[in-house]
């Protein structure tokens, strides 16, 4: 349509209009911005660009609420009040009794799980664990909530332990003291020289496949990267056949001229289900960012190279990758991770970066 238009007009009359549009629209958005009510009239009436996001986080807060009762293999607000609890638990001085607030419907959704049987089975111990550290730190002392939770706690906890009868293990996923935490013995040194090797490589040795293990293997380290309410709200979508990476990686800008050479891909989305507010919808970039750059060292020790591609918020580009993934509304592509074993022939960029002096502000 666009080609047609400049076809009829011209270019020279198609390039006034242009410079016409983005004069009146830097003069719009120069007064809309003044106000919250301006800005708001600016998005509703003259741009589009936010009515995506918009619906995935509607449509997130819908699974949200679903999600309490329709329990999968993990649960948001299981995750969320276990890890509120920890915190409750090493506390200085830990207060007699916490949690009021939200002991009661922690245990419900415990109760909840445990009947259902769906959740994943470390996520349960865990959940059990400190559950049963919790009732054993705090005095009651008449709190009826509270000693309404642990009368169903105590209930599900018995189904619990019946089903559970052969587990057996040498820890409890409980706070521990940093002391006791496990220590490596990698130097400053060492670390650095590991964060220097990693580089952004788009040149892969194409007579070496990428076993699907090794990337089970480096998402696995990604996994123990931190997470905000230890909620992880992302998943790893990956693929080791070269056909369905490089059709998946030549939906972004970024990959031209370097897409067909790549010969595995991992694609990490955002699952904005795990929110019932607004307040939290950008969480999800945050959290897998932090797991992003672990899984990127992870796989430098495993001989692989990576490639993060930028994934902009672009109309055309979520639908085509909506379709290629199978996502719904709520799941959003995040980062694009070309993966395999360098061309060690193959140019990278130097990509100076800024010094700490002018990153760091002390304050």
């Amino acid at each position: 349509m666009k080609q047609f238009i400049n076809k009829i007009l011209g270019k020279k009359l198609t390039g006034k209009l242009r410079l016409i549009k983005e004069s009146c629209n830097a003069q719009l958005v120069h007064t809309c911005s003044k106000t919250r009510f301006l800005s708001s009239l600016y998005y509703f009436a003259f741009n589009s660009s936010f009515k995506r996001e918009n619906q995935s986080v509607l449509h997130g807060k819908h699974l949200y609420k679903e999600s309490l009762t329709q329990v999968g293999r993990s649960s948001a607000l299981l995750r969320r009040n276990i890890h509120r609890l920890e915190k409750g638990l090493i506390m200085r001085p830990r207060r007699e009794i916490f949690a009021k607030d939200y002991i009661l419907e922690t245990v419900e959704q415990f109760e909840r799980c445990v009947a259902l049987n769906t959740i994943e089975r470390n996520e349960m111990e865990w959940a059990y664990d400190v559950l049963t550290e919790y009732f054993d730190s705090i005095i009651i002392n008449g709190e009826k909530s509270v000693e309404k939770a642990y009368h169903i706690f105590s209930k599900a906890s018995s189904v619990y332990l019946e089903r559970n009868r052969s587990l057996s293990k040498d820890f409890k996923f409980i706070p521990y003291s940093r002391e006791s935490s496990l220590q490596s013995n990698i130097s400053y040194e060492e670390l650095k020289k590991l964060f220097l090797q990693r580089r952004s490589v788009r040149w892969f040795d194409q007579d070496k496949k990428v076993e699907a293990q090794s990337l089970m293997d480096a998402i696995e380290l990604a996994s123990l990267a931190p997470s905000a309410c230890n909620r992880q709200p992302f998943k790893f979508y990956f693929t080791v056949d070269q056909n369905k990476a490089r059709e998946i990686a030549k939906i972004p800008m970024g990959t031209a001229g370097f897409a067909d050479n790549i010969v595995a891909l991992i694609v990490i989305v955002g699952d904005l289900s795990y929110y019932p507010y607004e307040r939290d919808r950008h969480v999800i970039y945050i959290d897998a960012s932090l797991a992003a750059m672990q899984l990127m060292l992870a796989l430098e020790t495993l001989g692989l190279s990576s490639c993060p591609v930028n994934w902009p918020d672009i109309e055309s580009f979520e639908v085509k990758m909506e379709k290629k993934l199978g996502l719904t509304k709520n799941l959003r592509p995040i980062i694009l991770l070309p993966v395999g074993y360098a061309d060690l022939t193959g140019l990278i960029p130097s990509s100076s970066k800024k010094s700490s002096s002018e990153l760091a502000v002390q304050i």
